[in-house]
């Protein structure tokens, strides 16, 4: 049995669940990684309740390993998954979206390029119990003329992950959500004039970048579309007025909190590493809690290390993953 990693190669310290196979039967291992080895992973196992632990080692031979897979550094509830996952979706709406599965899954149509408000979603309360409804999912995205795509995240996407490894669906890169409280906040610094509209403007627009590439014109007018909370276009300005550095900030709703989402984040090239990307996340921080906002996410794709670097500066931690997958 090969040994398959569903991200990057795993290092001591992080939260794995592992699947091994013993005399044809599945069984899995969820701790952190003490060692990794030519011939074994060596698992110290998680205790129901929580970290540390205090159940002896398991040292899993590589030919019983099936699955590795990344798990977020801490516990998290799955109702605090789904209400992040929930304020996300509320930011990036789509064109049209649609509930399926007796109010399982949200499916959601836009400008069928960012995955964000192009998939079908597992948002609803008893979702992880539920088949995926993949009938419903194919037949509303062939409507749209769209490629039909699942998000999923971490436990309460697990009937989906369980369906794309056993059909092989395509996978997206792994995602990171990382959140902080919006409370003992940082103070900027004297610099760069902070600047906050309701609706971006051509310099804002013209910076943007999704994944390092330009967005079409009906992308980027997506992200000014009215959703179910308000939005800030927020930057920071040279002191000839330049635009140097953007981003945009959602307040949504889900259970009883407010979230302040942080995205679309981009510092012009001839200011890059002089801290102004840290400076503005600061201001944003700052705006979402004067608008009511108790907590913040964000996403960054796994590999992106500088700008993970960046939001651990300001105060955020991984919360779980999540990523997107083609239905085949």
């Amino acid at each position: 049995m090969s040994y398959i990693f569903r991200s990057d190669e795993v290092s001591p310290g992080e939260r794995v669940v592992v699947r091994r196979v013993i005399e044809n039967a599945h069984t899995d291992v969820i701790g952190h990684v003490v060692s990794v080895g030519d011939d074994e992973l060596v698992i110290r196992p998680q205790e129901v309740g929580g970290y540390p632990s205090f159940l002896p080692e398991v040292r899993i031979p590589r030919a019983e390993i099936h699955i590795v897979k990344k798990l977020s550094p801490r516990r998290v509830r799955n109702s605090e998954i789904r209400d992040i996952e929930i304020a996300y979706s509320e930011a990036f709406p789509g064109i049209e979206h649609a509930w399926a599965s007796d109010g399982q899954w949200l499916l959601r149509a836009g400008d069928g390029i960012t995955e964000r408000s192009n998939s079908a979603a597992p948002l609803g309360p008893s979702v992880v119990f539920t088949p995926v409804p993949v009938d419903e999912i194919t037949a509303f995205y062939a409507r749209h003329n769209l490629p039909a795509k699942v998000l999923i995240p971490e436990r309460i996407g697990k009937q989906a992950e369980r369906l794309a490894l056993e059909r092989g669906w395509e996978l997206g890169p792994e995602i990171i959500v990382m959140t902080r409280d919006l409370t003992d906040l940082p103070q900027a610094d004297e610099g760069a004039a902070f600047r906050i509209d309701a609706q971006p403007d051509r310099d804002w627009l013209d910076l943007y970048h999704f994944r390092g590439q330009p967005l079409p014109e009906q992308a980027l007018n997506l992200l000014r579309e009215k959703i179910n909370g308000h939005m800030g276009f927020g930057r920071l300005l040279a002191p000839s007025g330049e635009t140097i550095a953007i981003t945009r900030g959602t307040i949504t709703t889900a259970g009883s909190t407010q979230y302040l989402g942080y995205s679309a984040v981009e510092v012009a090239s001839a200011y890059r590493h002089q801290g102004f990307g840290t400076q503005l996340g600061i201001h944003m921080l700052a705006w979402g809690a004067q608008s009511g906002a108790t907590k913040a996410y964000l996403q960054v794709i796994a590999s992106n290390a500088a700008g993970i670097g960046l939001y651990e500066k300001l105060g955020f931690v991984e919360h779980h993953r999540h990523r997107y997958a083609s239905i085949a």
